[in-house]
């Protein structure tokens, strides 16, 4: 079985927490018995998250190794120039070793995205903007540690596809069941 799940904002890409207070988990959406996640989304990041009870899916789908493209609509900090957009492409050095290149570009107009709980903090004299970012990779944190070494600090980050799977109109909360596999088509 696999199932695409738009996590919300604020949602651990798990079923338990033992943090003090417990913070929402996937426990609350009604997904079905025995699937866990395949990858994983921070807590501050929202959107596709896939989710099987199968484990070699799960590695077919996580592991770098087989290159499944991770595409995010990133909202940065900045009016990103076309020497960063590029930098991005390139690959950039982070602690841990340089990236892969990654597809990016800039959205103009915004998307449409539902309203995130809460909402991004406007500043009036900082702009801001939404870029496009594919990567093939999934380090922790990676697309934002991106964004910030490029100078462009991330505000909100919403994954909308992996490999051929897209959101196609999941709100928050929401889930589907799909064939295993769809993310490969």
């Amino acid at each position: 079985m696999l199932v695409a799940f738009n996590k919300p904002h604020g949602v651990l890409c798990q079923f338990t927490d033992r943090g003090t207070p417990p913070r929402p988990t996937l426990a609350g959406f009604g997904l079905p018995p025995g699937v866990y996640a395949a990858g994983r989304l921070d807590h501050d990041s929202e959107g596709l998250l896939l989710l099987t009870d199968e484990g070699p899916l799960v590695h077919r789908i996580a592991d770098p190794r087989h290159g499944l493209a991770k595409t995010y609509l990133v909202q940065v900090e900045g009016d990103p120039s076309p020497a960063q957009l590029e930098r991005l492409r390139a690959g950039v050095e982070l602690r841990d070793g340089r990236t892969r290149p990654a597809r990016a570009r800039l959205l103009d107009p915004p998307p449409a995205l539902w309203p995130r709980d809460p909402p991004v903090r406007v500043r009036k004299t900082v702009p801001d903007a939404w870029l496009e970012l594919s990567i093939r990779e999934g380090r922790n944190r990676q697309v934002r540690r991106m964004t910030a070494a490029v100078g462009l600090p991330t505000l909100r980050l919403v994954r909308i596809a992996i490999g051929a799977v897209a959101l196609d109109g999941l709100l928050p909360g929401q889930w589907r069941e799909l064939d295993a596999a769809a993310p490969f088509a």
